[in-house]
């Protein structure tokens, strides 16, 4: 994650959008770090993707940015159906609800946090970039869960990852 903070286009991109609300986030458990730097990951390796493969990758980065921009907990929640709700469709809409109240946000941000649960959710992806913003969360969040629970998760897994998106962008 050191090249993140070395990469001035990237860092240049999203810098309008690290207001206090979004830095916030760093305060928010989320895996085995918090909610800001689990944003800054899924944003800055789909911004990587979406710039090789010459898509939209400064929209990309700002919805990877924003794509859990939501401040309440699954653990807060009282019962199974609200924690599931939560994860599965609830935070989308909540963190593009904060997100659009805050900042000015094009159809692809908006479809980027939205969407980003598919297919736990039923939003679905309806750009190429949003569907590389709900693959890079699965992948830095499969990583982060392994982390958490001291398992080993190779970084094979990011290599098969890039190779999927090549095939299905061609």
């Amino acid at each position: 994650m050191s090249n993140m903070h070395a990469n001035n286009e990237f860092n240049s991109i999203i810098k309008d959008y690290m207001n206090e609300e979004v830095l916030s986030l760093g305060k928010i458990p989320h895996h085995n770090s918090n909610r800001l730097n689990h944003s800054l990951k899924v944003s800055y390796y789909s911004y990587l993707i979406t710039k090789k493969l010459k898509l939209d990758y400064r929209s990309t980065a700002i919805g990877g940015l924003l794509h859990d921009m939501y401040f309440n907990r699954v653990a807060d929640m009282e019962t199974k159906r609200e924690k599931i709700k939560l994860f599965t469709s609830g935070h989308p809409k909540d963190a593009l609800a904060n997100a659009s109240n805050i900042f000015d946000l094009n159809n692809l941000q908006k479809n980027i946090i939205v969407s980003h649960m598919w297919p736990l959710s039923r939003e679905l992806p309806k750009y190429k970039e949003s569907f590389i913003v709900s693959l890079v969360d699965k992948c830095v969040s499969t990583k982060e869960f392994g982390n958490k629970w001291h398992v080993k998760v190779s970084n094979t897994l990011g290599v098969y990852f890039i190779l999927l998106v090549n095939l299905i962008f061609r």
